[in-house]
């Protein structure tokens, strides 16, 4: 769903070999696969441990695992926030590049730009305008409590990279359509997002599948897809 987003910045800021990139909040780890896939050397932090799991499964291979093909190196995915980060065995080599994709606090920010070499991209991304984002307006309908970025402005990404000691430098806007083949795709595919979970933790999944079933009525086509279409912006910041 994010791909257009996480393409869009990897290839603005020439995300390759050389790359020692810190992923905040990294999620399953698909922004982390296409990084490492360009070449660069990535560490995930997640401190939802569902969804570190899924990111394990994609990003670490087992040990019976034989790929078809050549995978990128190995990633380092760590339970928590920046300030866990010290226990992966990188010692005082610091990242220069840092990705937020998906909300944050400033404090947060501030951590991990910390581990971060002089002047390296803090990359903060958000939804865009709420009559271009057709998913957010699924969310506070079937997910009130959902959290939601207040921050999804360009001047709202500004002012939470000011805030984290950051100067912005650059932003840009992608469009990322969620499509999915039938009603059931796209309700598990927004659960496993954790977009429709409460800040204090994922609701009774019965009750959030209902939910979201009767929102995303008006969006499912007669061929029996959905499809919502949404711009998210993101900023690039300096340390």
């Amino acid at each position: 769903m994010l791909v257009p987003l996480y393409e869009a910045v990897y290839a603005r800021l020439e995300i390759g070999t050389g790359t020692r990139l810190l992923g905040v909040g990294c999620g399953s780890g698909l922004a982390l696969l296409m990084a490492a896939a360009r070449g660069a050397d990535v560490t995930g932090v997640e401190p939802d441990e569902r969804r570190l799991a899924l990111a394990r499964e994609r990003l670490l291979p087992g040990p019976r695992t034989r790929p078809a093909r050549p995978r990128p190196a190995p990633a380092r995915l760590v339970r928590g926030g920046p300030e866990a980060v010290g226990g992966t065995g990188r010692g005082a080599a610091p990242f220069n590049t840092v990705t937020v994709f998906g909300p944050a606090g400033a404090d947060v920010l501030g951590a991990a730009a910390a581990l971060a070499e002089p002047g390296s991209p803090v990359i903060l991304a958000g939804w865009g305008p709420p009559e271009r984002c057709a998913t957010t307006r699924v969310l506070r309908t079937a997910a009130p409590s959902a959290t939601v970025s207040p921050t999804a402005g360009r001047d709202g990404l500004e002012e939470l990279a000011r805030r984290a000691g950051l100067r912005p430098d650059g932003s840009g806007r992608v469009a990322c359509p969620f499509a999915y083949p039938d009603m059931d795709s796209a309700v598990r595919g927004l659960v496993s997002t954790g977009l429709p979970d409460a800040p204090d933790g994922p609701a009774d999944p019965d009750v959030v599948a209902k939910d979201l079933t009767e929102a995303l009525h008006p969006f499912r086509r007669p061929d029996g897809s959905v499809r919502m279409d949404n711009v998210f912006r993101y900023l690039i910041a300096r340390t």
